[in-house]
């Protein structure tokens, strides 16, 4: 599954798993490292939600098991397995510039399509000569995602959220994208892996983890991102 495999066939010796947090809004996965990703849930009105089916036992598994989650078709199971490869990715030097700055620094009077709305949407709205926003969940002036088709050959910058790795929608939105486009993938699922970078991307931007134990905190308290300290905001390039 693209680019799941690719990552996975790039993390190394194998880990012992040391904690698994699933929060109200984000999974945190503790093995070589700590490793986070959106705690996405499958959407099932009027019957009872999927359960994870190895709740309870997880630690037992090794890191690279873990990782196999990330082929469920759970939302939960696929969070949790991406949580698990930032866990097992090396650290990478990358550049302290988060995605908003860099969206702005490319897409200055050029069409900006951003899929996910992000907090920083209206901000950068009058940078742009077009902003297209692509949402599973609506909100005003956003477009479903059906649209994904017929708006991205339009853009000259695409940021992504790497929640597409979770719901396994990415290769069809890479397909959608001109191959002239400034593609970027945000948010703390992000994996910092140049695999991604040769795969389609030409910068991530994700997070690095400062404070292990305040994040994990934060996290099981409820946390939403914003509120998530000991993170630091990085990016790299191709």
């Amino acid at each position: 599954m693209f680019p799941i495999d690719d990552l996975i066939a790039t993390l190394g010796p194998d880990h012992p798993v040391q904690e698994v947090r699933v929060g109200a809004y984000w999974i945190a996965v503790l093995s070589r490292h700590l490793g986070l990703a959106s705690a996405l849930r499958d959407e099932c009105p009027g019957h009872p939600a999927r359960p994870v089916e190895q709740a309870g036992h997880l630690t037992e598994k090794s890191a690279l098991e873990l990782c196999q989650l990330a082929h469920s078709d759970s939302l939960l199971e696929t969070s949790i397995g991406l949580a698990a490869i930032n866990s097992m990715l090396p650290e990478v030097q990358g550049e302290e510039v988060n995605a908003e700055q860099l969206i702005v620094e490319k897409g200055t009077g050029k069409g900006i399509a951003i899929i996910g709305h992000f907090p920083f949407v209206t901000r950068i709205k009058d940078q742009a000569e077009a902003l297209w926003v692509l949402e599973k969940r609506l909100q005003p002036g956003d477009l479903p995602e059906s649209a994904v088709g017929r708006i991205l050959p339009l853009a000259d910058v695409i940021a992504i959220s790497a929640t597409t790795l979770i719901n396994h929608t990415l290769d069809g939105i890479l397909k959608s994208c001109r191959k002239d486009s400034f593609r970027i993938m945000l948010g703390a699922t992000t994996p910092l892996s140049p695999v991604l970078l040769d795969n389609g991307l030409d910068a991530l931007c994700g997070v690095q983890i400062a404070d292990p134990q305040m994040v994990l905190t934060h996290i099981q308290e409820g946390a939403i991102f914003r509120q998530v300290k000991g993170v630091r905001l990085v990016c790299i390039r191709s």
